[in-house]
C-alpha cells in the first residue's frame, strides 16, 4: 500500500520509445538550430560556380571552383570536384567589411592610391599581372585591411549574379549586430560608441560593421595603420602596383594575428560576462525603483545644469538642418519601400492571374513557391537596394558638417528593412491564403478570395511599413545628432558631470553612471526637437487612400503622397 506501481510499459517498450526520442532529435535539432541562425540572419542564397582568380606567388589568373555560403563566408576550390567530393578549399573569407568593384581601371586607380610614388608616374613600372591579362567580367572584392580578391567570370550574365550574391553576403556579415534584438548586442555597440567618443572620435562609424571581435579588429585597424603606413610602406619591395599588392597582404596578416587576439580575448571575457549578468540580475532587480528614482533626481538636476548650452546647439546648429536631414533619411527608405510594395502587388497579382487562367496544380505550387522565395531572390530584391543606393552620395554629405560616417551602415539598415518587410507580408499572404482556400471552392472563387486577402496584405504591409518607416528615421536621426550634439558640449559641460558624479557612485552599481544620464539627457531634449519636427510634416502631408482595385497601392506613411503602380 502506497508503493508505485509498476510501470504499463515493459523495458524493451521503454527502450523502443527512447530509441524514437533519439532519432526524432537528431532530425528535429539540426532543422531547429538553422531555424535560430535564421531567425537572426537574413538569408542570403549558397551561389557556386566556375570563376578566375588572381592567386599565387607571383600572382597569375587561375581557374577556381567558388562557394559563397549562406552565412555570408567565400571558399574558394582548384576545381568543382575537390568541392564535391568535400575537400578543403584552397582559402575562404567572411565577407564583412568588403565592396564589390567590376571596373578593372577604377580597382587600378585604387591600387595607385594605395603606396603612392613620390613623382606619381606610373608610366615605368614594370608590367603587370593585373595588366597583362584585361578581365573582360572583374569581380574585385577590396577591403581596408585585408587582402583583396581579384575574381573574374566569363561572361555579363555571371557577373552579374556573383556581383549582386557577394553585396548580399556582405550586407549580411556586416549587420549581423545591428539586427540583433539581444540586450548584449546593443551593450556591445554602445560601448564601442562610448570607447571610440573617449578617444575623441564622436561621430557614427561604419566600423560597427561586423561581429564583436571584427568590430573590435576594424576599430584597431584604424589606429595602427597609420603607424604601419610609417613603419612598413618605405620597405616594401616592388614599385607601383606591384608594392600596393605587397602592402595588402602585410595589411592581411596584421588584421589575421589582431582578429585572433580580439576573438579569443571575448571568448575569455564570456564567463566573466554571464557572472556579471547573473550579479547584475540579483542586485539591480530588489532596488530598481529606488535606483529609478535617484536616476530621475540626477537627471533633472543635470538638465537644469547643461539648460543653457544645450538649448543654445540645438538652436544654433540642430533646429536649421533637422528638417534637411529627415527628409533625406525619409526619401532612402520610402523609395525601397515603395520598390517592395510594387513588387509585393505584382506577386499577388500574377498569382492571382494564374490561378484564373491556369489552375493546374503543378504549374500554381510552382508559382506559388516562386512567390514565397521572393524576399530571398537576389535579383528580384535588387529593383529594392537600389533604391537605397541611389541615396548613399547625399548620406556622405553629412560628415563635414555632423562627422556623420555610417552611410554604408545605414544603406545596409534600409535594405534589411525592405527585405524584412518583404519577408513578413509574403508570410501574412500565404498564411492568410492558405487559411480562406479550400477544396470547396471553384478557380473563380478561389481568386476572389485571393484578391481579398491582397487586399488586407497591402493593408497590413501599409501599415507596417510607415511604423517601420519612423522608427528607422527616428534611431538614424539620433545617430546623426546625439554624437554630434556631445561633441559640441563636450569643452563646456565636462565640468559638471563631475559635480554630480559622487550622487551616482553612492548608489554602488555599476548600471547607472553619469555618463548615461547624461545621454539621457541629451537624447530626451533631441527626441522632443525630432518629434516635433515629424509633427509639423504630418501636418503638411495628405491624406491615404485606402487600397482598391489590384492596380492601386497604398501609400508607405501619412507622410507620402498616394502611389499606383501598375503590373
Amino acid at each position: 500500500m502506497g508503493g508505485r506501481p509498476s510501470s504499463p510499459l515493459d523495458k524493451r517498450q521503454q527502450q523502443h520509445l527512447r530509441d524514437q526520442v533519439e532519432v526524432l532529435l537528431r532530425s528535429f535539432l539540426p532543422q531547429y538550430r538553422l531555424q535560430l541562425a535564421a531567425s537572426k540572419l537574413p538569408r542570403v542564397r549558397e551561389h557556386r560556380g566556375p570563376l578566375t582568380q588572381l592567386r599565387g606567388h607571383p600572382p597569375q589568373w587561375q581557374p577556381t571552383f567558388c562557394v559563397l555560403r549562406g552565412n555570408g563566408h567565400l571558399e574558394w576550390f582548384s576545381r568543382r570536384e575537390e568541392f564535391e567530393n568535400g575537400g578543403r578549399p584552397l582559402g575562404s573569407t567572411a565577407l564583412t567589411g568588403y565592396t564589390v568593384l567590376t571596373c578593372q581601371r577604377e580597382y587600378l586607380r585604387l591600387l595607385d592610391t594605395l603606396c603612392p610614388d613620390a613623382s606619381g608616374d606610373h608610366t615605368q613600372e614594370e608590367p603587370d599581372p593585373l595588366l597583362e591579362m584585361p578581365v573582360s567580367f572583374p569581380l574585385f572584392l577590396q577591403h581596408p585591411f585585408r587582402r583583396h580578391l581579384c575574381l573574374s567570370a566569363a561572361t555579363a550574365e555571371a557577373q552579374r549574379a556573383w556581383r549582386l550574391a557577394l553585396q548580399g553576403g556582405i550586407r549580411l556579415r556586416g549587420t549581423v549586430l545591428q539586427r540583433s534584438q539581444a540586450p548584449a548586442a546593443h551593450a556591445f555597440l554602445e560601448a564601442v560608441r562610448l570607447y571610440r567618443q573617449h578617444r575623441g572620435h564622436f561621430g557614427h562609424d561604419d566600423l560597427t560593421l561586423g561581429s564583436d571581435a571584427e568590430v573590435l579588429t576594424a576599430v584597431l585597424m584604424r589606429d595602427l595603420l597609420p603607424e604601419l603606413r610609417a613603419q612598413t610602406q618605405p620597405g616594401l619591395r616592388g614599385a607601383g602596383r606591384a608594392r600596393a599588392w605587397a602592402w595588402t597582404e602585410l595589411l592581411d596578416a596584421v588584421h589575421a594575428a589582431v582578429l585572433a587576439g580580439a576573438s579569443a580575448g571575448l571568448r575569455a571575457f564570456q564567463p566573466e560576462k554571464d557572472e556579471l549578468l547573473s550579479a547584475l540580475e540579483r542586485t539591480i532587480r530588489p532596488d530598481v525603483d529606488q535606483m529609478m528614482r535617484l536616476r530621475g533626481r540626477v537627471a533633472g538636476k543635470l538638465r537644469t545644469a547643461v539648460q543653457g548650452p544645450l538649448e543654445s546647439c540645438l538652436r544654433g546648429k540642430v533646429d536649421a538642418q533637422l528638417p534637411r536631414v529627415s527628409q533625406t533619411l525619409l526619401s532612402i527608405v520610402e523609395a525601397a519601400l515603395a520598390a517592395v510594395q510594387t513588387l509585393l502587388a505584382q506577386g499577388m497579382d500574377r498569382l492571382c492571374r494564374h490561378l484564373r487562367a491556369n489552375p493546374s496544380g503543378a504549374r500554381l505550387r510552382r508559382e506559388v513557391h516562386s512567390f514565397g522565395e521572393m524576399p530571398w531572390d537576389p535579383e528580384l530584391m535588387q529593383t529594392c537596394f537600389r533604391e537605397a543606393e541611389r541615396s548613399q552620395g547625399r548620406l556622405e554629405q553629412l560628415a563635414v558638417p555632423f562627422g556623420f560616417l555610417g552611410a554604408r551602415s545605414l544603406v545596409f539598415g534600409a535594405q534589411d528593412l525592405a527585405q524584412q518587410l518583404m519577408a513578413d507580408a509574403v508570410a501574412t499572404f500565404l498564411q492568410l491564403a492558405d487559411q480562406c482556400l479550400t477544396s470547396a471552392l471553384d478557380c473563380h472563387q478561389a481568386a476572389q478570395q485571393l484578391e481579398k486577402v491582397r487586399g488586407r496584405v497591402l493593408k497590413k504591409f501599409w501599415s507596417d511599413s510607415g511604423s517601420a518607416l519612423r522608427r528607422f528615421v527616428r534611431g538614424w536621426q539620433l545617430c546623426v545628432f546625439l554624437p554630434f550634439v556631445r561633441s559640441q558640449l563636450e569643452p563646456r559641460c565636462r565640468a559638471e558631470l563631475r559635480e554630480f558624479e559622487g550622487d551616482v557612485l553612492a548608489v554602488g552599481s555599476p548600471a547607472l553612471t553619469i555618463e548615461g544620464v547624461y545621454e539621457d539627457v541629451i537624447r530626451g531634449a533631441l527626441l522632443q526637437r525630432i518629434d516635433g519636427d515629424e509633427e509639423t510634416e504630418a501636418q503638411r502631408g495628405t491624406c491615404a487612400k485606402q487600397p482598391g482595385s489590384c492596380t492601386e497601392v497604398q501609400p508607405l506613411c501619412p507622410l507620402l503622397p498616394p502611389r499606383t503602380f501598375r503590373s
